[in-house]
């Protein structure tokens, strides 16, 4: 029997196991492993649900199988935190050798995020990585590139994360910075020609419907804006409800405002930030998400990066034609990043709102990224770095937004990556001051939250460091990968 299952597959099962809401997480039924052939179950439901008595849970049960679906890790034994981390490695290593349900088969074995997430996470895994190099696991960052590699080679780019509902859209991407961080582990320039097909694959996919555009339009993350100018946007290619928010997407379409509603939602996930007043018109509702009206400035910085790790695998090769086409791709790419998201009148990076042609009035930190890859002079560096100190640095670590939503991506959330990002940006640039702050503030609220509940979690609280992280579509998660990774990278430097 075929294991792989598409969720549209067993459609009507599923709208009624979501809509009833006989799981308390919509994302148990996407995890679901069917038993028997689906046809068979289909067939079984449609025969069997009208009967009296007929109990949705009982039949759910007895036709599939559910892989534990939280992993928590309990210790009795309340370890230094680094021990703990480094036994956590082993206990989120997993392995899908071959199909099951919609988990996606992968070739070698892989690091999960921990609580409800049991797959493969395309950015989680770079912050992941970074703490198996400060492990000496370096094994399994081979594994992770691999893994992104074949994924890329077969399906064309690295889904959100390895099941066949995620096959509609990617994450940042973020495989050429992966390529970066092995390199500086291993030494081994030739990485980079070995994945040279791989990261044109990846860039082809991002690029896709850029032949031909007029300006003012869009295609697919591809925008060309009214100057004639090519950016990139988040994009998802289906619009309907995330099978593993279900129901919570069908009730916020009732009162949405706009068109594509599932598509705007989608298309942010595609960020990883799902969900934050940044993709909101109106700053405060889900309702008004205009996701796909934005060219997003971290996208644009990581495919800056892509562009520049293709014309050094092209030189590298001795494709010099080829070398020149990537390196004038990222030299534009560059221009254009100071063109669309620098703000002069706030001095810090945002969003450009592509139909109205302006920066988007969100402050957020993804205005990090051009620091991040050295694409920002020393004056707009400064005045990022002030903005952090005044607006986005708490006692507890840097805060996403500026804003208080309720949404788990905005104030007062303090999540992993961008404490990396924040502290390597500072120190790049020379604040070497606030690069301390970020570090310390964060690692301290992590190990007093380690202390208290026996737990690394997803995200924190940087504002009341009393109390554990909140908001968005599902509980805070302990284990937690990008969280170890982050901590462990910081505590070495």
């Amino acid at each position: 029997m075929n294991n792989q299952l598409y969720i549209k597959e067993i459609q009507t099962l599923f709208d009624d196991v979501q809509r009833t809401k006989i799981f308390e997480d919509q994302k148990m039924m996407t995890d679901a492993v069917p038993l028997f052939p689906i046809a068979e179950i289909n067939a079984k439901y449609a025969q069997e649900k009208s009967n009296a008595g007929f109990d949705l849970k009982a039949f759910v049960m007895a036709h599939f199988h559910f892989l534990g679906a939280k992993v928590s890790i309990q210790r009795e034994d309340h370890l230094p935190i680094k021990e703990h981390i480094e036994k956590l490695w082993d206990e989120l290593t997993r392995t899908a050798y071959e199909e099951k349900g919609t988990l996606l088969k992968l070739p070698k074995p892989y690091i999960v995020p921990g609580g409800r997430f049991n797959e493969f996470f395309y950015w989680d895994s770079y912050f992941i990585m970074l703490g198996l190099q400060v492990s000496g696991r370096v094994e399994m960052m081979e594994n992770i590139v691999e893994n992104c590699s074949y994924l890329i080679q077969h399906v064309g780019f690295v889904p959100n994360a390895s099941r066949t509902h995620f096959l509609s859209r990617s994450q940042p991407p973020y495989f050429s910075l992966m390529l970066d961080l092995l390199f500086e582990t291993t030494k081994e320039e030739n990485i980079y020609i070995q994945y040279h097909a791989t990261l044109e694959k990846e860039y082809a996919f991002w690029m896709n419907g850029e032949e031909g555009m007029e300006a003012g339009s869009e295609v697919k993350r591809v925008v060309r804006t009214t100057d004639g100018d090519i950016l990139n946007r988040y994009y998802d290619e289906e619009n309907a409800p995330r099978p593993e928010s279900y129901l919570i997407d069908i009730e916020d379409q009732e009162s949405a405002s706009g068109e594509e509603f599932y598509r705007n939602i989608r298309s942010a996930c595609e960020s990883g930030w799902d969900f934050s007043s940044r993709w909101f018109a109106d700053g405060e509702h889900i309702q008004t998400i205009e996701t796909l009206n934005l060219a997003q400035v971290d996208l644009n910085c990581l495919l800056w990066h892509l562009e520049m790790t293709l014309a050094k695998s092209s030189l590298l090769q001795g494709l010099s034609e080829k070398g020149d086409y990537f390196t004038e791709r990222a030299a534009r790419r560059r221009q254009m990043i100071n063109k669309y998201f620098w703000d002069e009148k706030t001095k810090i990076y945002k969003d450009y709102q592509i139909k109205k042609n302006t920066k988007t009035p969100s402050e957020h930190i993804a205005a990090l990224y051009p620091l991040f890859l050295g694409l920002a002079d020393q004056e707009q560096a400064k005045a990022v770095a002030d903005a952090l100190v005044e607006k986005f640095l708490y006692q507890g670590g840097l805060v996403t937004t500026t804003k208080k939503s309720g949404q788990q991506w905005d104030l007062p959330n303090a999540w992993a990556p961008y404490q990396w990002l924040g502290y390597k940006a500072m120190r790049d640039y020379g604040f070497n001051d606030v690069a301390e702050k970020i570090k310390n503030n964060w690692c301290s609220n992590v190990e007093r939250v380690y202390k208290n509940t026996g737990k690394l979690m997803e995200k924190y609280n940087a504002l009341d460091t009393e109390t554990i992280a909140g908001g968005g579509e599902y509980p805070n998660q302990d284990g937690f990968g990008w969280t170890n990774g982050v901590y462990l990278k910081l505590q070495q430097n």
